[in-house]
């Protein structure tokens, strides 16, 4: 596991400045603690920092071919490329280490940008090929690892695996994109392929990118895409035997390590089904980790430990305090963008023990998006049936007015928060689902959001995004089709993402066996029926580990990675939430309704109301405005400007 970065001369061969790549490449040392090392030849320029995994003595980076015409940087795990080598070996190629990175060399040139489809696992990387001349970049097939990229006016392409890279040329402008803006409040994060800067991109999951000196930038390239066929006839009992087969595959090959190795132990059903899959093919105890909160309402450590019991694991727990808020500003640095996942603070602190201990760990990431888990997922089916049985016509304007009318009850019993289930019923399903995942809904970013912020979106509303997911999702099965729209937001912009910064914070590889791309596209083909049964979800995988884990931990009610952000705000953060965005620097961007802001922490401060997600967003992007954005303009105010510049000020 690694940090890349580098540059690349798209119109000649400039001579590369040693001082700036050195420069992009230790903004990244977090990523890669064992070793820094850089190449450089006119025109191109590569970094990489070293977190030892495979191949410890010999597989340093960038790693050349045979003469030295092909190098590459790469970060993540080929996982079958101990199957590969000895083909690559009979096509004639000489392996001069015993990694991972070198196989996708010899790839490369035996098989082109078409290399990216034999390669099995989490991967960015960019080659340069000097006898082609031509650079070409990829991501892994469900974004595990990121890829940055931005493009700069005198023809300079800037690459890393982190945007901090990037911003460490210097050159790149920190002028934000208003469409991200929209997506960010929209959704918590900025979706791929938009960063929140203008001129800065991320290569999208199952895309490559090829360049050649001379030529206009291109647009990637697409090389993976799930597809939902639902037409496997497998009765329901061989396909949990063939899961639990599949499952043993992806975790033994990801337990291929020279390092420490071991496992997050949640006590959720994803986290444990990894470890009971690793106890089976481990000559000796696993090594697991868990957080405990000193709140009952948040903690399932004892969950946890029965899993951890009934594999005889090394199970090291740590308890985190319930006010455990103190990384607001480190997660702003760590993130790039804005980012308002609130269980990036538990991530962290659970990445932080984990690496005390060991230097791979696996997750059970991805359980809920491949197996139909999360619980929003039986809702939306609950609303299609409903849908399905009355006519548009009749619907829309029905429910619409009940959507409209019916209060906003945070305060009652589940079975009366009924607002959000009317206003589902009069959207498409599409609208309907992006409606329910929205952290502030059309309605309040309407509210939020300034005239001249609204002008400068034009019309663009995050749901564009949905909605061109959904027209290439070719499945109208209502589980597949928001199964889908998840694999292609969710789990890469906010769970994906939340994974690899608090890991690679602390030089920790996370490995994910629940997104093994042929476990998923086997999957794909399962019937929904198998997948949510009734009101259970999950209920494929939790047959199929019965057999493996305690009814108590399959079965029991959901709990999540969450912290009392409600609280929160209410009682220790309360000066520093009115202090933030009531404060003077989200009001001189001109992108907010001050108002508005007044009347979300009034209300939720006073009780009326629960706006703890808005109001952590709120804070969160803040948090990056200070930390990140300001930053670029901090030689500015040294030079007597007088005060920073607007974040939207290039």
């Amino acid at each position: 596991m690694c940090g890349i970065t580098g540059l690349f001369d798209t119109r000649g061969k400039r001579p590369v400045d040693d001082g700036i790549l050195r420069r992009m490449n230790a903004s990244q040392a977090h990523r890669g603690p064992d070793e820094g090392s850089l190449h450089i030849e006119p025109g191109v320029g590569f970094g990489h920092r070293r977190l030892s995994i495979i191949d410890v003595s010999t597989g340093q980076q960038p790693l050349f071919n045979e003469d030295g015409s092909v190098v590459i940087v790469f970060n993540g795990e080929i996982y079958n490329y101990q199957e590969l080598i000895p083909e690559l070996q009979a096509l004639g190629y000489v392996f001069r280490t015993k990694s991972d990175t070198e196989c996708i060399v010899h790839a490369w040139e035996a098989w082109g940008e078409d290399c990216v489809k034999r390669l099995r696992g989490m991967f960015a990387f960019v080659i340069w090929d000097r006898n082609r001349q031509t650079l070409f970049m990829a991501r892994d097939r469900l974004g595990v690892k990121p890829l940055y990229y931005a493009l700069l006016d005198d023809g300079t392409l800037l690459f890393g695996s982190e945007l901090k890279s990037l911003l460490a040329h210097g050159a790149l402008s920190r002028e934000i994109d208003p469409l991200a803006l929209e997506e960010y409040f929209a959704l918590g994060y900025v979706a791929e392929p938009r960063t929140v800067f203008r001129r800065a991109r991320k290569l999208s999951p199952g895309h490559s990118l090829l360049v050649r000196h001379g030529q206009p930038l291109a647009e990637p390239r697409e090389f993976w895409d799930v597809r939902f066929t639902l037409d496997n006839p497998m009765s329901a009992a061989d396909a949990q035997a063939e899961l639990v087969h599949r499952l043993k595959e992806s975790v033994r090959l990801r337990m291929i390590s020279e390092v420490p190795l071991g496992a997050f132990l949640s006590g959720g059903v994803d986290s444990s089904a990894v470890v009971a899959m690793m106890a089976g093919q481990s000559d000796g105890p696993v090594n697991t980790c868990s957080i405990a909160f000193d709140d009952p309402a948040f903690n399932e450590s004892e969950f946890a430990q029965m899993v951890a019991d009934r594999y005889h694991t090394n199970h090291r727990v740590e308890t985190v305090k319930s006010d455990d808020f103190d990384l607001i500003d480190t997660l702003a640095r760590l993130y790039d963008e804005p980012y308002a996942d609130s269980s990036a603070i538990p991530t962290y602190r659970v990445c932080q023990l984990a690496r005390k201990h060991v230097t791979v760990a696996l997750s059970g990431d991805g359980g809920d998006e491949m197996f139909g888990g999360y619980r929003r997922y039986r809702l939306h089916l609950m609303e299609e049936r409903m849908r399905a049985a009355l006519p548009a016509g009749l619907r829309r304007p029905l429910f619409g007015l009940l959507g409209r009318v019916y209060p906003k009850a945070d305060w009652a019993p589940r079975v009366l928060r009924a607002k959000t289930t009317f206003e589902g019923m009069a959207r498409s399903a599409v609208e309907a689902y992006f409606h329910s995942v929205s952290i502030l809904r059309g309605p309040m970013r309407q509210q939020l959001f300034s005239n001249a912020l609204k002008r400068e979106l034009a019309g663009y509303d995050a749901l564009q995004l949905f909605e061109r997911h959904a027209a290439r999702a070719g499945t109208d099965d209502a589980l597949a089709l928001i199964q889908y729209l998840d694999i292609k937001t969710y789990l890469v912009g906010d769970i994906n993402t939340k994974v690899d910064r608090a890991s690679m914070a602390h030089s920790l590889e996370v490995r994910e066996p629940l997104m093994d791309h042929p476990l998923v596209e086997w999957l794909a083909t399962l019937p929904s029926s198998q997948k949510i049964v009734g009101q259970e979800g999950k209920h494929l995988f939790k047959k199929a580990m019965e057999p493996h884990l305690p009814a108590d931990v399959l079965y029991r009610p959901k709990m999540g990675f969450s912290v009392p952000l409600a609280r929160w705000f209410r009682g220790p953060l309360r000066q520093r939430v009115r202090d933030a965005i009531l404060g003077p620097r989200l009001e001189m961007t001109g992108w907010f309704n001050r108002n508005y802001l007044q009347h979300l922490v009034d209300a939720h401060q006073s009780g009326a109301r629960d706006y703890s997600a808005p109001l952590w967003t709120l804070l969160m992007f803040e948090a990056f405005l200070r930390n990140v954005v300001d930053q670029a303009n901090a030689p500015l105010t040294a030079a007597g400007r007088g005060r920073a510049l607007p974040a939207a000020v290039n």
